[in-house]
């Protein structure tokens, strides 16, 4: 069984039913189908032409992946989805939001967060701790505010989400009964030692020791990551030998996902002879123990 921890829907060309034939085509059996709300202060034009024209605004900035979409789409196809959904904690009452959603529509998880507000801000906190009443995981998109320069200067990145790692620990700590999935380049690029002089937002090279993810995987056990997109792929990739290391000793900790369409993923991962209890884990087994699939508890 594969399960995709992090998918959307209207996104990059497809719709339902184009996602679905995808996850056929490529042996997924389920997707948690996220959302990501986007208030018009944090609207990226970038990210329209990925996006469906539905969810445009008035005033011409776009809403994101909306819930409703997701709803419908999980709706048409139950056996294939499981609700994704993580209001953003600047907007209304999100703890109460979450809990409704939770309630009415059957959200198992809190996911995506990927929002212009520090991880450790107490309006996110109260979010994550009701997260954690519920046991709805919560996926975090991590984008640094500053990238070192080849000057050895800072620059700040207008298109930051959460802040920085540092900002997760504070997170970790502050709701320790709360499950964590870190996603995103900001998240991934803490694999080496050497992240905060990286000048790319998704560096490449040799993983060098003193990585900050391990470090807070080690300290932290409501600490968990999914390995989808170009960021979690990517930190796979930049070196193999630590990869197959990586996913070995934190084999409990990592789920499969996507974040797009494709096989990519499970492309390289075949490459890497996991052994088998290693890669039910990482394809599945983390996935429904975080949320077991059949009714709400």
């Amino acid at each position: 069984m594969i399960i995709d921890a992090h998918q959307h829907v209207f996104w990059h060309g497809r719709d339902d039913a184009g996602l679905v034939a995808d996850m056929d085509e490529h042996g997924i059996d389920l997707a948690w189908l996220l959302t990501w709300e986007t208030p018009p202060e944090e609207d990226n034009p970038g990210y329209h032409g990925v996006l469906t024209p539905t969810a445009m605004r008035p005033d011409g900035t776009h809403a994101g992946l909306v819930l409703a979409d997701a709803v419908a789409v999980r709706d048409r196809y139950p056996d294939r989805f499981v609700l994704g959904y993580c209001p953003h904690p600047l907007h209304g009452d999100a703890p109460r939001l979450l809990e409704a959603a939770h309630r009415i529509h059957g959200a198992r998880v809190c996911g995506e967060w990927k929002c212009r507000v520090l991880l450790d801000d107490p309006r996110c906190i109260n979010l994550f701790r009701k997260a954690g009443e519920l046991r709805m995981p919560v996926v975090i998109h991590i984008d640094i505010p500053l990238l070192a320069k080849a000057d050895g200067s800072r620059e700040y990145q207008p298109l930051w989400y959460g802040g920085t790692i540092v900002n997760l620990e504070r997170a970790l700590q502050a709701c320790p009964d709360t499950i964590f999935i870190g996603h995103g380049p900001g998240f991934w690029r803490e694999i080496s030692g050497d992240a905060d002089a990286a000048t790319e937002h998704y560096p490449k090279g040799p993983v060098t020791p003193g990585g900050r993810i391990q470090q807070l995987l080690d300290r932290f056990p409501n600490l968990c990551a999914d390995l989808s997109a170009g960021s979690g792929l990517g930190a796979l990739k930049r070196d193999t030998p630590h990869a197959v290391g990586f996913l070995a000793r934190y084999a409990e900790r990592l789920l499969f996902g996507r974040d797009n369409y494709g096989g990519d993923l499970n492309q390289f991962l075949q490459t890497l002879d996991l052994p088998q209890h290693v890669a039910d884990k990482l394809y599945s087994g983390n996935a429904q123990r975080l949320v077991p699939t059949g009714a709400i508890a």
